[in-house]
């Protein structure tokens, strides 16, 4: 498999050196409620562990909660509440939402406020090997002690102090110095240390972290590409400080950013859209359509118009994993279609080209039901490769994914109807039949509702027509550098 490596900004193969493998992925503050953007991420790196797997690896994945920082301790005060207990709330939420979104449970999810006596070690080693230094209640790690300090983000620190915002501290040896333990505050947690009470840096947690549950040097280390500076860049410098083993992480993987416009979507810029909104109203697997519908380092832009085609993507392959058939296998070339999906993951989780895969199988599914032939290994196939991306193939629930677009092909077989088109409003009527809709006519307009889809619905159902009539899918995503764009139509 050929992997993306930030580090050496190049694909190359992913050849980790741990069995099972170990894969750090950094987590989220659970200061407020996830949005698209974390969704995002998460899908990404789940779709990554699961393929890994697939292939036969075993995969030792910790994903952390970073519980303690300013925004929690702002967010707490606000509502009343404290760190623990906002922390609890939103924890318990994400995960909630995580396992809607069919995200699989990491081995390890460790909370920063559980790791603080592995981060007093750290930065106690960092202390004693000159790494680091104390300053009136503070630590600071020195930038200027690894002599590669910026490998990761290719910068230097004339580079990163031209490009920065530095808050005057005389107390700091250099301005890029990075804080290790904050000395406490009135008002916010803290916990007792050498350095006196206070509570740890940001960056440390992860660190610590890391090397407790996966130990010195890590296979595969994963997060958004707004976290390779600073947060990634003083990862590697504290780890290789502290253990003087270096890589820290042999593979770096980033997933780029959603956006709303040009801004990537964040909390901080009030532009989320909450990723409850988007299961209400697209569905887990309409979401994972949307996200892998795209290259993993290619930045994503949120519309409403390419979320409702994914979700009418994925009602397509619930139909096609659902059919009733015939008994047999079929006579369908099934290897070439697992070894398409395999090429295509090989070649940096190019998830755009495995969902090719993926619509080819219900294709053919589709047409083995017109003709009333046997394609068991086509739908054994198709549920296995959705396993891979975290496909369930579950009918939503009613009113959930659908009612958009259920509503818009309506209204389109209205405006046929009007039109004295009555064969193509038949046929619209005939395709969301197909898929499960079944709608009713009377003089106060036309209601609908679901029902399970029969293999007579499924032969008589042309899929042309609702593409036809809905028109295109918005707006393709670009591919990365050295990459076609892939065109998917749902």
């Amino acid at each position: 498999m050929q992997l993306y490596n930030t580090l050496t900004r190049r694909k190359e193969p992913f050849e980790p050196q741990h069995d099972p493998i170990s894969m750090y992925v950094c987590g989220i503050t659970p200061y407020d409620d996830a949005h698209l953007g974390h969704a995002m991420s998460i899908i990404v790196f789940d779709v990554l562990r699961r393929y890994l797997e697939w292939g036969g690896r075993a995969v030792r994945l910790v994903y952390n909660f970073t519980d303690i920082d300013d925004k929690m301790i702002a967010r707490a005060h606000r509502l009343g509440i404290s760190v623990p207990e906002l922390a609890a709330q939103q924890i318990d939420r994400f995960q909630q939402e995580w396992r809607e979104l069919n995200i699989r449970a990491a081995d390890v999810h460790p909370r920063a406020t559980q790791e603080i006596e592995k981060m007093q070690e750290v930065i106690g080693g960092l202390i004693d090997k000159d790494a680091a230094y104390a300053a009136a209640g503070d630590v600071y790690f020195r930038v200027q002690s690894p002599p590669d300090y910026g490998k990761l983000s290719n910068r230097s620190l004339d580079d990163m102090i031209a490009g920065a915002r530095i808050e005057q501290n005389s107390l700091k040896a250099h301005p890029m110095d990075f804080t290790l333990w904050k000395g406490a505050k009135p008002g916010e947690p803290a916990w007792d240390s050498p350095w006196g009470p206070g509570r740890p840096g940001w960056h440390i947690e992860c660190s610590a972290m890391a090397l407790r549950y996966l130990g010195e040097q890590i296979d595969l280390h994963g997060g958004g590409m707004d976290l390779i500076f600073p947060h990634h860049e003083n990862e590697i410098a504290q780890s290789e400080g502290f253990t003087g083993e270096a890589p820290f992480v042999t593979h770096w993987v980033h997933n780029a950013m959603m956006q709303l416009g040009d801004e990537k979507m964040s909390k901080s810029l009030g532009n989320i859209i909450s990723l409850r909104q988007g299961l209400d109203q697209y569905g887990a697997d309409g979401l994972r359509l949307f996200i892998l519908n795209g290259h993993y380092r290619s930045p994503l832009t949120y519309s409403e118009e390419s979320l409702v085609a994914s979700a009418r993507g994925a009602e397509r392959l619930r139909i096609a994993a659902n059919v009733t058939l015939p008994d047999g296998d079929g006579d369908f070339d099934v290897n070439a279609s697992r070894a398409r999906f395999r090429t295509a993951m090989d070649d940096d989780l190019s998830t755009p080209q495995a969902l090719a895969v993926l619509f080819d199988l219900a294709h053919e599914l589709n047409r083995a039901a017109t003709d009333g032939r046997p394609a068991g290994a086509t739908l054994a196939l198709l549920r296995e490769l959705g396993g891979v991306l975290g496909l369930r193939f579950e009918a939503p629930e009613q009113g959930a994914l659908a009612a958009p677009f259920i509503d818009l092909l309506v209204d389109v077989r209205r405006r046929l109807r009007d039109a004295k088109q009555y064969e193509l409003a038949d046929q619209v009527r005939d395709d969301l039949l197909a898929n499960g809709v079944v709608l009713e006519d009377s003089r106060d307009g036309t209601q609908w509702r679901t029902a399970a889809p029969s293999l007579e619905s499924v032969r008589a159902a042309n899929p042309a027509t609702v593409a036809a009539a809905t028109g295109p899918n918005g707006p393709l995503r670009p591919a990365p550098e050295g990459k076609e764009a892939d065109t998917l139509r749902f």
